[in-house]
């Protein structure tokens, strides 16, 4: 396994609190748990067993050093992780509603991972059908935002598997026309969209389901992925549309649930040697597509059973064993 996932963006401190079903100006107590979405996407990858690194910035402060040693104990390779004394390291605090929904309070103004330049792309960071995702918190007006045009031009060029899930954190923009504005310029980067529900119509601006998926097939995108929650997901391409029931378990914490979707999605896609140019024939194949979708459906539904993003994260083993018991056979795929 030679080729990466390689993810940009931020990686970030989440305070969980030790309080669930208050809102966040009532909560007393908080218990520190690594997040930022790429980073657990990189995570997830490599908790399973593939191969991930992390494009990112952090602050030369103690949540810097606890990230590094996060990522590093997640086999995540950590060589594209640089440090800063300009800004600290983001922190994200956040309530959880009863059932397992969150709120957000973000300290990042700026934060380190904001103010990585441009100049730190090397055209030898991507290998041929190396993957790379990313997301829409670090689009951001910043240095940050320049650095991800310079990373997916060239993965562009090398004709790589780009993933972007918007992933829409509002709080952190100035308004909501700069997030939509900034998220559909991003699009066409990509050739996999993941989107949720609670996305779609926001981001498109069209209310029909349907015309709004096919809105998002502009520029390179091949594919999107449209995720339910525990309803579970679609597949859809320029020419199928592919279904998944999700698996019904008592949500503790849904933080970081998409991310870990799309983690094991390409975590499946690396293990099998899947590129840019094999992608769409591979999913004509609706037995190979519904058990890419239950794999990340199970991985998805695990995690939201623990509290945390990537300390929650399920290992091989245990996502086989639950698809085992669910659908009554083992996922071949994973061996």
């Amino acid at each position: 396994m030679d080729n990466k996932v390689l993810c940009i963006g931020e990686a970030l401190i989440d305070f969980v609190p030790t309080d669930v079903g208050i809102d966040l100006k009532n909560v007393e107590g908080f218990i520190k748990k690594p997040g930022g979405a790429p980073a657990n996407v990189a995570a997830t990858v490599s908790i399973l067993g593939g191969k991930s690194a992390l494009i990112t910035q952090l602050g030369e402060d103690a949540f810097g050093d606890f990230l590094v040693d996060t990522l590093e104990d997640a086999h995540v390779d950590t060589k594209y992780v640089f440090r800063t004394k300009e800004a600290n390291t983001a922190l994200a605090f956040v309530s959880l509603k009863e059932n397992g929904d969150r709120d957000f309070s973000f300290y990042r103004n700026p934060s380190a991972d904001m103010l990585l330049s441009k100049d730190k792309i090397t055209s030898d960071m991507l290998n041929s059908n190396d993957i790379i995702h990313f997301c829409s918190v670090d689009l951001i007006e910043s240095p940050m935002k320049e650095t991800h045009v310079k990373l997916l031009e060239e993965a562009n060029k090398k004709d790589l598997i780009v993933s972007f899930d918007p992933n829409v954190r509002l709080p952190l923009w100035p308004d909501e026309k700069s997030c939509q504005e900034t998220i559909n310029e991003f699009i066409p980067y990509a050739s996999i969209v993941k989107i949720s529900d609670e996305e779609l119509e926001f981001i498109t601006k069209i209310s029909d389901e349907k015309k709004a998926l096919e809105s998002l097939f502009v520029g390179n995108v091949k594919m999107v992925i449209y995720t339910k929650g525990p309803e579970g997901a679609q597949i859809i391409t320029k020419t199928k549309l592919h279904d998944s029931n999700g698996f019904k378990v008592k949500a503790i914490d849904t933080t970081g649930a998409g991310d870990s979707f799309i983690g094991s999605f390409l975590y499946q896609l690396q293990k099998s040697s899947i590129t840019n140019a094999t992608l769409e024939e591979k999913f004509e194949d609706s037995d190979f597509t519904q058990t890419m979708l239950n794999f990340s459906n199970a991985v998805a539904a695990l995690l939201t059973t623990n509290s945390g993003a990537i300390s929650a994260i399920p290992e091989l083993g245990v996502v086989e064993e639950f698809i085992t018991e669910r659908i009554g056979f083992k996922d071949e795929s994973s061996n």
